[in-house]
């Protein structure tokens, strides 16, 4: 009966032991490549609206050459990509590169910096509409503006401000 028991136990200490030795298995090779860096780079604004963010990850993303319009044939695609809240019509090269973009965001949240030289500027003014555009060129990088229409009871004013709250 001891060895009986004697055998169990270390049969019971033994088996974990075994259940841990595991074969190496060999893994597929991951390969990451920066797509579009210098447009993510341009364009990355911390402040801005989420939906926008996700937009322009996506037209970073986009692979013409996996689209069906995609041809040997043509130099230039042209590509719009649409949300609620705005558009971005993106020119990419034969190769899949992003060459320029132009972008229009309506009612987005605006960023701390615009909206305090707005309020320093035109204090007794809310701000009933708002416009973010961007222009993007792959040599030239991005500019950043908001179009603003101001309302003081029935007064109106339309501003343009950069992205630094410098008006324009």
């Amino acid at each position: 009966m001891k060895k009986l028991l004697l055998g169990l136990f270390l049969f019971g200490i033994m088996s974990p032991v075994i259940a841990q030795i595991t074969k190496p298995e060999v893994l597929k090779e991951v390969r990451l490549v920066a797509v579009n860096y210098k447009y993510l780079n341009a364009v990355t604004n911390e402040e801005v609206a989420v939906p926008v963010k996700n937009l322009e990850q996506h037209v970073a993303n986009f692979d013409i050459r996996s689209s069906e319009i995609y041809s040997d044939d043509y130099d230039t695609y042209e590509v719009s990509f649409f949300i609620p809240e705005g558009t971005i019509l993106a020119a990419y090269d034969r190769d899949g590169q992003l060459i320029r973009t132009i972008e229009r965001y309506k009612n987005v949240g605006l960023p701390q910096a615009v909206r305090t030289a707005v309020k320093e500027k035109y204090p007794d003014w809310k701000i009933s509409k708002d416009a973010y555009l961007v222009n993007f060129h792959d040599e030239e990088g991005a500019e950043k503006r908001y179009k603003l229409k101001l309302e003081n009871g029935k007064k109106v004013l339309r501003i343009k401000v950069d992205e630094k709250g410098n008006f324009l």
